[in-house]
């Protein structure tokens, strides 16, 4: 919103003098240019905020400026204040198209008309306030069509004077900025959810690292508590710290920045292999349905993260229904009209869908439903969609969301198709490791920039009869390297300063090609980044426990041995 000069101020200025004495006008220099839009690209200097004119009358319209103003396809309006009620007594062309209206539907009536019930008040109000002070003003704002369709109009409106200075007409040019409103709307949104995503990828880091001290040092004081009375009370912290971790990858879901496992999935096979625990879930008073499409074509995906994301939609489903109902899971073949609407790359689609017969959400509702930590429910988090969402966006698909209220919803998570099956390895269990050398014990070298981390590390390790060596930094790793021999590499990834963990690894592996690596990570924002891209990394993801790490540093050992 923004207004021009009062006419005080425009007395003091000089005007711009047109057709001998004509007319006349205010330069705008700069002023009155609040929209978002401005169809000049930029701030208005020579335009009128305000004109002076020595002939008030409409009925001359044989001249070549009326025939431009109705030929012109910006929609411009004259309203006349002299009047009861400041009705428009000139409409051009342009203004009928834009808003469906006919002529004498619009000559005679106050600009009200285009008004609705989502009509911001307090913009009309500014705009009413301008009016009275006969001001120029500027604002988007939220009108209707003869349809009832929505539409935002940048809208500017000036003043019009006789050559004594007496208010004679309000002259307004409108725009239809509908479809850039929502593009900036959309990206705003982009944005802020990609803000809070960075915050909560941070985030979650952080606490990894510190469920990481918690966890191993419980490790470690079980380990010496044995069967004494204190096990248990450990134990029971353990369980703790490792619902904690949960939320955290629930949080790196949303930000798609979770370690995900593809492998080729049906999602009929899914389906039916889970849907024990769908009804299970459900309970006595939801009756769940199937709607399996025949032959569909397998995708490429993480099945733990994708049945925890259909377990998270059916809770949503449940939960809207209090009176019971029915919640139908389908498969489906995403048709090229879908994909196109979804603004998906060319290919072939999956899609799995739920769709409940619960109060659906309001378009307010709806539009906030991705967002962690909003809920509409008693109790909550507010990250089951939001960790939905970012599952399907880190596994190249879509989330689309169809909600009506007392229409239910339909929630739609879209896959790409992969018809080229993966050869997976035969798999055992973990062989026992062989010794380094016969002379000495295993020689590991842990880099972790966490001090607390990194000495729990060389706690764990050296329980289990292991030589270690740390580095607090891939610079100060790559010295020790050069004087003391090593036989695995157990670094982080995300590190402080010059060097992060994938480039220590390159590094390594550029001076010793043989060294083994063991990866560690609270999330996996860094792992596709350099040229580790097409390495097969090992990775232990951050908590891990004592058990799980030297089951890994013995599987990297051995395979070296192996090798």
């Amino acid at each position: 919103m923004a207004t021009g000069s009062d006419k005080e101020e425009q007395r003091g200025r000089p005007l711009d003098v047109q057709g001998g004495g004509q007319s006349a006008g205010v330069q705008a220099v700069g002023e009155v240019e609040g929209n978002a839009i401005s169809p000049t690209g930029g701030p208005g200097v020579n335009h009128w905020q305000a004109g002076y004119i020595g002939h008030g009358g409409l009925d001359e319209r044989g001249n070549i400026f009326f025939a431009a103003v109705e030929m012109t396809r910006m929609p411009m309006v004259v309203t006349d204040p002299n009047k009861e009620d400041n009705p428009i007594v000139f409409a051009n062309g342009a203004f009928f198209d834009l808003t469906g209206y006919r002529e004498q539907d619009v000559i005679g009536r106050n600009c009200r008309f285009l008004q609705g019930a989502d009509t911001d008040r307090a913009t009309v109000a500014e705009v009413r306030r301008a009016l009275q002070e006969q001001r120029a003003v500027a604002v988007d704002i939220l009108n209707y069509k003869a349809d009832g369709e929505a539409f935002w109009n940048a809208l500017f409106i000036g003043p019009i004077f006789d050559q004594e200075g007496r208010l004679l007409y309000f002259f307004a040019s409108q725009m239809d900025i509908t479809e850039r409103r929502s593009m900036l709307e959309s990206n705003l949104q982009a944005q802020k959810m990609e803000a809070i995503g960075q915050l909560s990828a941070g985030m979650a880091h952080d606490f990894n690292n510190l469920l990481q001290v918690i966890n191993g040092n419980l490790d470690l004081a079980l380990l010496v508590a044995g069967q004494t009375a204190a096990a248990e009370p450990i134990r029971r912290a353990q369980r703790a710290t490792m619902q904690a971790g949960k939320l955290t990858q629930q949080l790196l879901s949303f930000a798609r920045k979770q370690r995900l496992e593809h492998r080729q999935v049906s999602l009929n096979t899914l389906v039916l292999d889970f849907s024990d625990m769908l009804v299970r879930t459900l309970g006595e008073q939801v009756e769940l349905r199937l709607d399996l499409r025949p032959g569909l074509p397998a995708c490429s995906i993480d099945p733990t993260y994708l049945e925890m994301a259909l377990l998270n939609v059916v809770i949503n489903a449940r939960d809207a229904m209090a009176g019971g109902g029915v919640v139908t899971v389908g498969t489906a073949v995403v048709d090229e009209t879908r994909r196109a609407a979804s603004r998906l790359p060319p290919g072939e689609y999956v899609a799995i869908c739920v769709r409940d017969e619960g109060e659906g959400m309001a378009p307010d509702v709806l539009k906030r439903s991705t967002e962690p930590f909003f809920t509409t429910k008693g109790m909550g988090t507010g990250l089951g969609l939001a960790m939905v969402h970012g599952f399907v966006q880190q596994s190249h698909g879509r989330l689309d969301i169809e909600s009506e209220p007392g229409r239910g919803t339909l929630v739609r998570m879209v896959f790409p198709a992969d018809r080229h099956a993966r050869h997976e390895g035969a798999g055992g269990g973990r062989p026992a490791a062989a010794p380094c050398a016969p002379d000495r014990k295993c020689r590991i070298l842990v880099v972790e920039d966490n001090e607390d981390v990194r000495e729990l590390a060389e706690a764990m390790l050296a329980a289990a009869d292991y030589e270690v060596l740390s580095a607090p930094s891939g610079e100060r790793a790559l010295e020790l390297l050069e004087r003391e021999a090593v036989d695995l590499l157990f670094t982080d990834v995300i590190m402080p300063g010059g060097m992060n963990g994938l480039e220590l690894i390159e590094q390594v592996h550029a001076a010793r090609p043989g060294m083994p690596v063991l990866v560690t990570t609270g999330y996996m924002d860094e792992l596709p980044a350099r040229g580790a891209r097409d390495r097969s990394l090992d990775v232990l993801a951050k908590p891990y426990q004592h058990q799980d790490l030297l089951e890994r540093v013995q599987a990297a050992l051995h395979a070296r041995r192996a090798a």
